[in-house]
């Protein structure tokens, strides 16, 4: 693939990562239970906000995985990277069929989002692939944390949402390990709890809006 048709292909990326219309690769999660069956009103309403911080996470999953591979300096952590984002493209699509489904919207602030992740992706990757690889590792770590809690708070009907999270999970999981198994290292505890404190912003701010 030439530089130009990877260019137009990031580019396409990120233009359906920030207005929508991202393309799964694989179906759907599936569950037993139908989409909305025995949600009412305050349920599927607090269901759609965290399935809208879902989805935020995985605009800004898509924003550091391209940032992070226009600096990686290793062509195999390239490939690694361009293998998980594809993954991550297809929890952004399915979360947002399911907020279409609950009768809801992404984030308007996605824009923002994908800029910021951008910016913070482009740092981690200049710093050095170790350094890259272990902010991937610590992102996928925190992302897993923020995914079990949601599986704790979502309704206790709402399955098809359920079966998204988790199998998102299970990606996040892998997708943290491959990052430490390719030479990520350990972030510094401040760090840590700097992308703590700047991940509840952001998941605060997307429940609602």
């Amino acid at each position: 693939m030439s530089s130009i048709d990877r260019l137009i292909l990031e580019f396409d990326s990120a233009l359906r990562s920030v207005v929508g219309g991202a393309n799964a690769h694989r179906p759907i999660p599936e569950s037993d239970a139908g989409g909305n069956l025995g949600l009412d009103a305050a349920e599927r309403k607090h269901a759609a906000g965290l399935m809208r911080v879902n989805h935020v996470g995985e605009v800004c999953a898509q924003a550091l995985y391209q940032s992070q591979k226009l600096v990686a300096r290793n062509p195999e952590i390239r490939e690694m990277l361009d293998h998980s984002a594809q993954e991550e493209m297809d929890h952004l699509a399915w979360c947002e069929t399911r907020l279409q489904e609950l009768g809801s919207h992404t984030s308007y602030l996605n824009p923002l989002w994908y800029a910021g992740s951008f910016a913070i992706g482009l740092a981690a990757g200049l710093a050095g692939d170790k350094w890259s690889l272990g902010f991937v590792a610590e992102t996928e770590k925190q992302v897993e944390n923020h995914l079990e809690s949601h599986l704790e708070k979502l309704p206790k009907d709402d399955q098809r949402s359920r079966a998204i999270v988790d199998q998102m999970r299970i990606d996040e999981i892998i997708h943290g390990q491959a990052a430490k198994d390719a030479g990520g290292v350990n972030l510094p505890e401040p760090v840590q709890k700097i992308m703590q404190v700047m991940s509840k912003i952001m998941t605060t701010t997307a429940y609602k809006i």
